[in-house]
């Protein structure tokens, strides 16, 4: 039942749940509790930020979702955020989350009124606009626990049976690094689960502005390889992309390769694609929306949601190595 209360502040939405009501949207069943309060316009009534109830327990099937390149001024970050309203699970970022310089002010003004509702359930990473910032302070300021140790940039979790690494492409991902060690080590920790890793800048990019320009990026891409990883996820880029399982030379490897999604598409203006690098299945540059990973035991699968009013959309699915 849906209430609309008009006083003094202006009008305010009540959606009473009573007590529960069960809700599948597209992943797992999830019970929405009580009752959800948003202030609004007379005519527009804000959803409440979904609450999932899953523990994410062995043996059970998650949701990852989220993308990168987020919130802006004139931005469509509401837009998306609106996306994650109705999709339950763990939320992720990937870099580049308050724009221009990833400040306190910017987090406020920009990110928390719109995807700063599902910040309970996110796990972000930073960018480059993020380290506009010294230290990337308003990106760790805002995120406090969520974004790992204080300060260090990369961590990982679990999440059902996989394993998920949140790195960090904006301080030495080099050979022998501290971020580059510590990844070999939490994967030598792992190598009975299915894995995941997420961070700002992708090794592989058809894009017209910075395609090509994070190599660096590449011992990240040598160690998850070496130890059988399945999916990568970057931002940087705003488009979305898709590649096919491949080396981190860039040669196309079915049977052992690693998937790499671009999804630069959660606000931010989006950019051009000149010519599509080799195995490149499949990119688009005029669509804002989020990634929905759907991660079982040994199996994943794949959906580019669009945002209300836009058509593209990409799925598919694949095994894990292991």
């Amino acid at each position: 039942m849906l209430t609309v209360f008009r006083g003094a502040c202006g009008a305010a939405a009540v959606a009473i749940l009573s007590p529960f009501v069960d809700l599948n949207l597209g992943g797992a069943p999830i019970q929405v509790v009580g009752v959800a309060l948003a202030q609004s316009s007379p005519d527009v009534i804000r959803p409440a930020a979904i609450t999932d109830l899953g523990d994410g327990s062995p043996g059970s099937t998650v949701v990852f979702v989220g993308a990168g390149d987020i919130a802006v001024g004139g931005g469509s970050q509401e837009a998306t955020a609106r996306l994650l309203d109705g999709i339950p699970g763990t939320v992720f970022t990937l870099g580049d989350n308050a724009y221009p310089d990833g400040t306190a002010s910017n987090y406020a003004t920009y990110y928390d009124p719109s995807w700063g509702r599902h910040k309970a359930r996110t796990k972000p990473c930073p960018g480059n606009h993020d380290y506009h910032t010294a230290n990337a302070a308003g990106y760790f300021a805002y995120f406090g626990s969520l974004a790992g140790p204080s300060g260090q940039g990369y961590y990982s979790f679990d999440l059902g049976d996989w394993h998920v690494i949140s790195l960090d492409g904006e301080i030495s991902t080099a050979v022998g690094s501290p971020q580059e060690v510590w990844l070999r080590a939490d994967l030598a920790a792992h190598t009975n689960q299915c894995c995941l890793a997420y961070w700002h800048e992708p090794l592989f990019d058809s894009g017209s502005i910075h395609g090509g320009q994070s190599q660096y990026v590449q011992p990240l891409w040598q160690a998850l390889y070496d130890y059988h990883a399945e999916i990568i996820l970057n931002g940087h880029e705003h488009i979305y992309e898709r590649f096919a399982p491949q080396t981190p030379g860039g040669a196309a490897d079915p049977a052992n390769g690693i998937r790499e999604f671009i999804v630069g598409t959660g606000g931010a203006g989006l950019y051009t694609v000149t010519t599509p690098k080799p195995n490149s299945e499949v990119h688009n540059t005029s669509t804002y929306g989020v990634l929905k990973l759907t991660l079982g035991p040994g199996t994943y699968s794949w959906q580019f949601i669009p945002i209300a009013g836009q058509t593209f959309t990409d799925s598919g699915s694949g095994t894990c190595h292991r």
